[in-house]
């Protein structure tokens, strides 16, 4: 059960290594979603690779509806493997692969992208960024009643981390690193040489679902802030302002501090004011800090780095982004 990328990667790589010892009797992803101006139809990258697979496909609109417990308890699956798949999931259904005396059934598992207990819930990926959390990993799980609350049956850490990564390069790495997870893990799991561990609920941390407006830059935060926000949100909702009217996005950003730009800008400028720096870098006073602007896009126009963005927007210099 998935819908995204990040999921569509680590069934393709579970799959490709363990066909042998799994089959798959189904795959549950989230009904074709139209895309794009034209709003073209188009199905979820886990739904192209199970027809690829010619697996047989669920596209159910509510999970919870009382036809399609059904119709998972007439597939009787043994094991549920969820990542990303964007419903909450009944506990009529977890109860199918509940295991009872004389059932080998294995439970519902979930590929969760953080160590659990931190970052329980929608949005684990854009709040370590948004964080700037150092430890970043994977956990397997069985799924239970509560959200990410389940036992653990193992986690990988991320190795090594890039001090600037944004959304889309962290959620790559921690595919790989789910599919590397999973491979390594389900096959002791199912032999039962793997026993569970409980979580530490009192370590429990949970990350919002992200509306549209988180991504509206409130430069009354530091710039330090803002530059995570601007990673974490790079996909979406996108990092925006408000220019002359229009919708400005960073799209990327850095900081820079130093003093004698500090007490020049708040000599003359306020918090949200466009400037140039002495190395003509367009930049923006934030409540503490510098944010450096590196690439924009401004409303019905094409990204554009900075310098070729004032090129074409002089005026820009001196506004106060909103």
């Amino acid at each position: 059960m998935g819908t995204p990328e990040f999921a569509e990667n680590i069934f393709r790589k579970f799959y490709g290594s363990l066909n042998s010892q799994f089959e798959i009797i189904a795959v549950i992803t989230a009904p074709d979603k139209p895309v794009g101006r034209k709003q073209v139809l188009t199905p979820s990258p886990v739904k192209k690779w199970a027809l690829k697979g010619n697996f047989e496909v669920l596209e159910p609109d509510k999970i919870k509806g009382v036809e399609w417990v059904a119709k998972i308890r007439e597939l009787a699956p043994d094991l549920i493997i969820l990542c990303a798949y964007g419903q909450i999931i009944p506990q009529e259904i977890l109860d199918i692969v509940e295991p009872r005396q004389g059932r080998a059934k294995h439970h519902a598992l979930n590929v969760h992208p953080s160590l659990l207990p931190k970052y329980r819930g929608a949005s684990p990926i854009q709040s370590v960024i948004l964080n700037g959390e150092k430890e970043i990993g994977v956990s397997l799980m069985i799924m239970d009643a509560e959200m990410d609350h389940g036992p653990i049956i193992a986690q990988l850490k991320i190795k090594s981390q890039k001090l600037k990564v944004n959304y889309t390069e962290l959620a790559k790495e921690l595919s790989d690193l789910g599919a590397e997870l999973l491979i390594k893990t389900l096959p002791d799991y199912v032999a039962e040489k793997i026993k569970p561990q409980e979580q530490d609920h009192s370590q429990a941390t949970f990350c919002k679902l992200i509306k549209k407006e988180d991504g509206k830059v409130d430069w009354n935060k530091s710039a330090e802030e803002i530059e995570r926000q601007i990673r974490a949100y790079c996909e979406w909702p996108e990092s925006y302002a408000d220019f002359n009217g229009k919708i400005l996005k960073i799209i990327e950003a850095d900081i820079l501090i130093k003093p004698r730009i500090l007490q020049q800008v708040e000599v003359r400028g306020k918090v949200g004011e466009v400037f140039l720096t002495e190395q003509k870098e367009l930049a923006v006073q934030t409540r503490d800090g510098i944010l450096i602007l590196k690439q924009l896009q401004l409303e019905g126009k094409t990204p554009a780095l900075a310098k070729d963005f004032l090129n074409g927007h002089k005026e820009i210099i001196g506004t106060i982004l909103r």
